[in-house]
Parts: C-alpha cells; structure tokens; sequence
C-alpha cells in the first residue's frame, strides 16, 4: 500500500478437503465480486491502493484445512466494517465447502498509540533521572569544584588546606581524598597502602590526625602500623565491608562524628571493633557537646562542617583544648572555673558529684554525682534521671525493666547499681532514653545507636 494502513482485518477459514493458499486467495477475489458495488470491489480498492494484499497461512490435517488471513485496509472505519463482512459470505474455496468468521478488526494507530506510550514514559523516566535542576545543580557545581582541587603534599594525594591546618584526616588512597573532598573535607590525605610514608607518620605526630578507613581488613592493616610509626589522636571506620571511597554525605558525616579517642580502644579489640559496638565492639562513641566532631579544618572541635568551599578553610587554633581525648587528666584550677562558669560535664566535678571545692548533702548536680550516689555507694537500687539530671524516681535494681517502661514522663538518663542487659537496652531504646550507665554491662547482642551505653568506670 502506498499509504500506511489504518486497520488489519483479520479473518479464520475451514475447509472440508484440503486446500491450498491460492485457492484461498482466489475464493476471497471471486465469491466477494460485485457483492458490493464498484466502489467496494476488492480489485478496484487493490488498484487505488485503498486495500493491501491478502496474506494467507493455511495448514491441512484429516483431510480438512484451516488458518487465518489478513487484509489490511486503508478506508475508514465503516467501510472497513463493510468489507471485513463480505469475507463471512465465502462458502466454497475450491472444490471445497468453507466457513469463513471475521476475528477482529485492529486499529493499527491504537497500536502505534500504545507503543509511543509506553516509549515516551521510558524516555521520561530516563530524563528525570540524569536531570540536574535547582539544588542538585549547585550541589554538582560545588562537587565538581571540590574535586578539582585535590593536590599533593609531599607527593601523596591531599586536600589543599593540609599543610596548613591544625587537624589532619589519614584516608587510605586518592579516591577517598576525592570523596571528603566533594563533601568540603579539605584537610585529607592519603597513605596510599599499609606502607604508611615517613611523611605521613610525622605529619600524625605534629598535627591532631583523625584515621578515617576503610571497614575491612585493609583498614584494620593501616591502622595497626599508623599505631606503630605515628600518633593517632581519633579513630574513624567505613561500615563494615564499605570503602570511604563509597560513602554518601550522610554516611561520611556519621563516621567522623562518632570517631574514638584512640586511647578508648579497650585492649583485645581492633579499632573497627571498638569503632562499631554494634558489631561486637565494647566501646562507645565520644559525645560532642557541639552537636558533630567531624574532623575538618574548618572544625577543630567546636565549628560546624560547611558545605561551602570558601568557608571550608577556616581554621580554629583554638581548639585544641577542646580536642582533648577523654579520660585525660584535668587540674582543679580548670575543674572550679569551669563548674563556676555552669558546666555540666562529668570530669570537671568532685567525686560526689558537687562543684569543685563545695561539698553538700543535696541532690546531686551532674551525672558523676549520681553515679557515685548510686553504683559506687552499693544501693542496689535504679535511678531515673530527666534531661536536667533531676531524680524522676528510685527503685530496686531487679525493677529496673518495669521502672524505665512505667516512667512518665520518660526518663531521659537511666543509672543502675547492677548489670545493663540487653532486655533493660531495648526498653531504653523503645522509651527514648539517651544514655545508661551500669556497673557492668552484660553480652549484648545489638546495640540501639539512639542509646549510649557507659558503665560508671567509664565516668568515675
């Protein structure tokens, strides 16, 4: 046909003997002459190229023969109609009695509909997922960018504020410095193997560094001789079987918040065991009292990570004191001028709990107070704690469970004179409890990340 058929009629045939497609072919010619007029003669529509060839697939079995034949059509929708029922009219193909039924009339456009449909829908969903718009367009500038400015400090991969920064980050190879690079983590550098360069390890002993690896074996490998050849202030994991290299910005952020002090590694742990308790690890993460320890030059301890590179830069000399690992010894000059100033934390306190040179026999003021009040004094008892530190209520140790899941409003710090067990931590986590400390802590299986567990060694 010269122009695109419209419609495909398509019609089944059975005959009594056997026959062939030409006897086919010249029974729907021949028994449908003239039946409709000159303007709807097949041979006059084959002519004007209105109707296209019949196409005929017939097979015999039995002595009988049956298939199907297609007539495409050109016409509209009424005159197709009209000459798909003259086929039914064919009673004798050859020397052979024949029924012949009409099976449908297709629209051949609605086909074509469909098809553009559903292509035009892939091509969509292809365009939305490769589209930059808006916020993504300025984040993939400012990766770009970021990217662009990895360097080389004494010929190893690093970010271009680290030979000036007070704090380091040791990552493993180039991609990773590429990685905390495009999350505005300037102050990287790689070791490019567990072959730490001597570059590397003075840097460590110069600058407080942060060893941010990979959570698997390699990273456990670099950790070790980075413990040997330098001086490891903080230590940072991947999860477990991820690459920093891999990380989204989530990810890396969570990691260097919830970095270790290394000397908080407890002796029969690797780093990455201690780094995720959750995965058989025994220690904690530190707490940041500035919401995030992300180990940036543009933080030291106190500064929020920045995601702008011109804020990235900055440095904060004055941190250093704040970076102080924890359990490091403080002077009782520091301990009263800071509790005199209203601090709340644990190691600038008397063993009681009172502030430094005043001893009362009031409520105790801060976490170590009630710790001491509780666990060392042998009370056997449970003590819930609101996000003051103010006493909620005291119990027998063994009602502990009852007492966190009863408690309103819900206490916001539980302290026990016995073992914190896994059913007492999944009752903290369930009721919203930030912290529980124990006098030991018993095998546990998971550990929820809203909840720190601490035992009362870890604070007195």
């Amino acid at each position: 046909m010269q122009h695109s058929a419209k419609y495909l009629i398509h019609a089944e045939i059975r005959t009594s003997g056997v026959v062939e497609r030409s006897d086919v072919v010249g029974a729907v010619f021949g028994q449908t002459e003239g039946l409709l007029g000159d303007d709807l003669d097949l041979r006059t529509l084959q002519d004007s190229e209105k109707v296209g060839r019949i196409d005929v697939d017939i097979d015999s079995a039995d002595g009988q023969s049956f298939g199907t034949f297609t007539v495409a059509s050109g016409m509209d929708r009424v005159e197709t109609a009209v000459l798909a029922a003259s086929f039914e009219t064919i009673e004798r193909v050859g020397p052979c009695r024949a029924e012949c039924l009409v099976a449908e009339i297709e629209d051949v456009r609605a086909a074509k509909r469909r098809t553009v449909v559903d292509r035009a829908t892939e091509l969509l969903q292809e365009f939305e997922e490769t589209a930059v718009v808006g916020e993504t367009l300025v984040e993939e500038v400012r990766k770009q960018v970021r990217a662009g400015e990895i360097g080389e400090y004494a010929g190893l991969p690093a970010g271009p504020n680290v030979e000036t920064s007070d704090a380091v980050v040791v990552v493993e190879g180039r991609a990773d410095v590429r990685q905390l690079l495009a999350y505005g983590i300037k102050n990287a550098i790689a070791v490019e193997g567990t072959n730490i360069p001597d570059t590397v390890a003075q840097l460590t002993r110069e600058r407080t560094t942060t060893a941010f690896l990979d959570g698997d074996r390699g990273g456990d490998l670099i950790m070790e001789e980075l413990d040997q050849v330098g001086d490891i202030d903080y230590v940072a994991f991947a999860p477990d079987g991820k690459s920093v290299e891999s990380l989204e910005r989530g990810e890396v952020r969570s990691g260097l918040e919830r970095k270790l002090s290394y000397e908080q590694v407890t002796e029969g742990t690797t780093p990455r065991e201690a780094f995720a308790p959750t995965e058989g690890g025994t220690v904690a993460a530190t707490e940041s009292t500035d919401g995030g320890a992300v180990p940036d030059d543009a933080q030291q301890s106190t500064h929020p990570v920045t995601d702008d590179p011109a804020d990235a830069g900055v440095t904060a000399a004055a941190g250093a004191d704040s970076a102080r690992p924890a359990g490091s010894d403080t002077t009782d000059d520091e301990q009263g001028a800071s509790t005199a100033a209203g601090s709340a934390t644990d190691e600038q306190t008397n063993d009681d709990g009172t502030a430094a040179g005043e001893r009362t026999d009031r409520e105790p003021q801060t976490l170590a107070g009630h710790v001491e009040a509780v666990v060392a004094g042998d009370t056997g008892q449970v003590r819930l704690l609101d996000g003051d530190l103010t006493t909620l209520a005291d119990a027998d140790v063994s009602a502990a469970f009852e007492r966190i899941a009863d408690s309103e409003p819900p206490p916001r710090t539980a302290v026990l004179d016995g073992t914190v067990t896994q059913r007492i931590l999944d009752i903290a986590a369930q009721r919203g409890v930030g912290q529980v400390v124990g006098a030991t802590t018993g095998d546990l299986v998971k550990q929820p990340t809203s909840v720190r567990v601490r035992t009362a060694g870890d604070i007195l």
